[in-house]
């Protein structure tokens, strides 16, 4: 696991690699798509992919209040998050205790590919969060 100066560092050398790749041109654009996650309380996590090429893939993900991304899921790619409105998530691992982190807004933070777990916005506010997906 990363100390928070690890999460700080990797999350820095992330967004500087992203902006390098959008800075230069290179990358290809493959637009942009919706997904939506279905909830059992009927409310769902936005998903939108915004950029996508062969190294990265970045994502605008909107927890709604009170809810969100309630069904395990695992993450293909190893991630960096940059949260852009302030508020908590509730991240929930099998066979661990539930962990609810605030955050505040240019928060960063890494998760490992292949980690499954579910995350829910406990606040009265929408969260969005960043995040940029390492392939």
């Amino acid at each position: 696991m990363f100390t928070k100066k690890g999460q700080f560092l990797w999350g820095l050398l992330a967004g500087t690699a992203l902006t390098a790749l959008v800075m230069s041109g290179v990358s290809v654009f493959a637009g942009s798509r919706s997904e939506s996650v279905a909830q059992a309380t009927g409310t769902a996590t936005a998903v939108k992919v915004v950029f996508e090429n062969e190294r990265v893939r970045v994502r605008d993900v909107t927890f709604p209040a009170g809810g969100g991304d309630q069904k395990m899921h695992t993450h293909e790619y190893a991630h960096v998050g940059v949260i852009l409105t302030p508020g908590s998530l509730t991240f929930t691992e099998p066979n661990k205790t539930a962990e609810t982190v605030k955050f505040d807004v240019g928060s960063v933070g890494f998760r490992e590919a292949k980690v499954t777990h579910s995350a829910t916005n406990p606040g009265k506010q929408a969260m969005r969060v960043i995040e940029v997906e390492l392939k």
